[in-house]
């Protein structure tokens, strides 16, 4: 019994011993926390080595990327006069920049092909009065018993004929620009008109005109464009690697001005030159500041940079894949880990251990981490 007694002690002691030691080897196993490294600089260091620094203050709003942009028209808003046959520009009645009211006149035009057609108006009308008196004429006889109903079938077709070309010619001569009136009194009074004034079918803004009085033009040639200004368009230029950061329906506003915007569409295909992709947006206020083809500076939003800090492009030192700002302290700078949000110019936005009133190194930061380095290396901090 005794013996007994004496193993059982031995073997709870040689247990509280093992736990002992057990506890001790792993307290020697688990490494000590890594302190941050650090740089010890003084003032006068500083100022040789042109280290400037900055006070971080957290941001709110997202970091705004500037890029180019040029003020155009709609297509739907633009209008381009041309001319309807070919002939001689006796007068331009408008000047560029003129605003104008539907309606209003913008060139007159002559030539012979304009009175061909008014000649062929004549002819067909004179056509269309002889088929119908000879339709009256037969459909009498008919009732009389005197001819046959082809008679009047026959007399209907010319008709239906005659009638189908007279539309056709005042047809053409509305695609001309000839007003409905001006046609009716061709036709009646067989007085033909010895000029075309073509009319702005829309009101707007002047925006250039292509000829002068005295210069021959084509059929089809442009003349002038008339563009409703009211509505406006942007095309910005973007890089092609960051157009994803802005989907239809961001919102921003023109650098220094106060018109906002807003993007509708995104180009599919990239500009082999410049490796841009154009983005399409609408002016949503004050677009009667701007003018067709201004070209103007927008700041669009960075995607995901809402929050976090704002700081320069160059405040950033890397060490492979891993960004870091270097941070005031008592005797010089540490190095903190920081995650890049965002990047939109000369400014980026970071998030990390960061508070607000910390001061932050902007310049000399390639000094600060040739020493951060070699403090690395040394094992330092």
């Amino acid at each position: 019994m005794k013996r007994l007694m004496k193993a059982c002690l031995l073997f709870v002691g040689l247990g509280v011993t093992s736990a002992a030691v057990f506890s001790a080897d792993t307290e020697m196993a688990r490494p000590a926390p890594v302190k941050p490294v650090g740089v010890k600089i003084d003032a006068k260091q500083m100022q040789a080595l042109d280290i400037q620094v900055a006070v971080l203050q957290r941001q709110t709003d997202a970091v705004l990327a500037s890029f180019p942009a040029q003020v155009m028209v709609p297509p739907n808003s633009e209008q381009i006069v041309s001319s309807p046959v070919a002939g001689l520009v006796l007068q331009v009645l408008v000047q560029p920049n003129q605003a104008v009211r539907r309606g209003a006149p913008l060139v007159r035009l002559a030539g012979p092909d304009w009175g061909a057609l008014q000649l062929q108006l004549l002819q067909t009308a004179t056509r269309a009065t002889l088929a119908r008196q000879a339709a009256q004429r037969e459909q009498s006889l008919f009732d009389e018993g005197v001819i046959p109903q082809r008679r009047v079938q026959e007399a209907q077709a010319a008709l239906q004929e005659s009638s189908a070309a007279l539309n056709q010619a005042r047809a053409a001569l509305r695609f001309s620009g000839m007003s409905e009136a001006t046609i009716n009194r061709v036709a009646a009074s067989g007085k033909l008109e010895d000029s075309l004034v073509l009319h702005a079918a829309q009101a707007g803004v002047v925006t250039s005109i292509a000829v002068k009085p005295g210069q021959r033009v084509e059929a089809a040639s442009a003349l002038l464009h008339v563009a409703q200004t009211t509505q406006l368009w942007l095309e910005i230029q973007v890089p092609a690697a960051e157009a994803a950061n802005w989907q239809p329906g961001t919102k921003f506003k023109l650098q220094g001005r106060d018109i906002a915007a807003r993007i509708v569409s995104l180009s599919p295909s990239v500009s082999a030159g410049s490796q841009t992709l154009a983005l399409r947006a609408v002016i949503e206020s004050n677009a009667q500041d701007l003018r067709p083809g201004e070209i103007v500076a927008v700041e669009l939003p960075a995607a995901g940079s809402a929050g976090g800090w704002s700081v320069p492009l160059a405040a950033l030192a890397h060490d492979g894949k891993q960004a870091y700002v270097f941070i005031r302290s008592a005797d010089g700078f540490d190095a903190r880990p920081v995650t890049v949000l965002a990047s939109a110019g000369q400014r980026v936005r970071v998030q990390g251990k960061l508070a607000d009133g910390e001061q932050i190194a902007v310049s000399g930061i390639v000094a600060l981490k040739g020493a951060w380095l070699a403090e690395k290396e040394k094992g330092g901090g």
